[in-house]
């Protein structure tokens, strides 16, 4: 790229949100804080960035519905993914050590995620919730009795010794990022594609949905489900599969997925991500 792209990502700086952008468009790109998932979808509508990042699920936690509502409700393309590994520190500052801490501070799925850590190493300190990580190491910056809870990144903007690296108690927890635009991409030959399908209230709907996916042999990465809104007990089905919508076979898939539903929004097709790259 010739010029720095404008990125809006959920704030504050220092979250796996900001790594996440970090790790897909490295350094070239200026950074557009937002205070919630909704407002980052409205900056990229706006035109007041160029993409825009987002969580859509933890490998432990499952799917963000914040996200899977502003996909119902948006025009924005999925232009790609970007999966980072959520590895938790125990950050402090230059003053503290182990022995002054007295309160661990963090968001309460970090604290959730090294509930075995903290009680093996801490049992007596004081847990204190807040709403984010970044918010978290802020408090510890400024308190030599504080320490936080957040990743690496959060070290470097807040200026924070990690006292120990990797205490989450699952080493293989991830979070999957989608980066959205208002323009489509091409294909690359190792490509994701994701929909929203609507089907009518009756029996076997799901069957219906899945059948072409089996008889054309096109690979499903996630099925999902979320109530559709539109009346009571009404679903919409979040599906990712392998493949763009310009490949002969997904052409073929749409073609008999429309005679079997009532309504499908293409969410983009997109590079997949593959072992650290996309």
């Amino acid at each position: 790229m010739n010029h720095q792209v404008k990125v809006a990502y959920l704030g504050p700086r220092g979250t796996f949100s900001q790594a996440a952008v970090l790790a897909h468009f490295a350094d070239n790109c200026e950074l557009h804080e937002c205070s919630s998932i909704d407002e980052v979808f409205r900056a990229v509508e706006e035109d007041i960035v160029n993409y825009g990042v987002v969580p859509v699920e933890n490998s432990t936690e499952g799917a963000v519905n914040n996200t899977q509502d502003c996909l119902i409700d948006s025009d924005v393309k999925i232009v790609g993914e970007v999966v980072v590994p959520i590895v938790q520190c125990l950050l402090a500052n230059a003053d503290a050590s182990r022995s002054t801490i007295e309160t661990i501070v963090s968001h309460e799925q970090s604290l959730a995620q090294c509930r075995h850590w903290i009680q093996d190493n801490f049992p007596s300190v004081k847990l204190s919730e807040c709403p984010s990580n970044a918010q978290a190491a802020a408090q510890a910056l400024n308190d030599p009795k504080v320490a936080a809870i957040a990743g690496a990144l959060a070290a470097e903007e807040y200026d924070l010794q990690v006292l120990q690296a990797s205490i989450q108690d699952q080493r293989h927890n991830s979070t999957r990022f989608l980066v959205l635009a208002k323009q489509d991409t091409r294909s690359s030959g190792k490509d994701k594609t994701s929909v929203l399908i609507y089907t009518e209230n009756k029996p076997g709907a799901l069957f219906r949905i899945l059948e072409p996916f089996e008889n054309l042999q096109v690979s499903l990465t996630k099925i999902e489900t979320r109530p559709a809104k539109v009346e009571a007990w009404a679903y919409v089905f979040f599906i990712d599969f392998e493949g763009h919508i310009k490949d002969e076979v997904i052409v073929e898939l749409f073609d008999k997925l429309n005679a079997c539903t009532a309504e499908i929004k293409i969410l983009g097709s997109y590079p997949a991500f593959v072992n650290g790259t996309t």
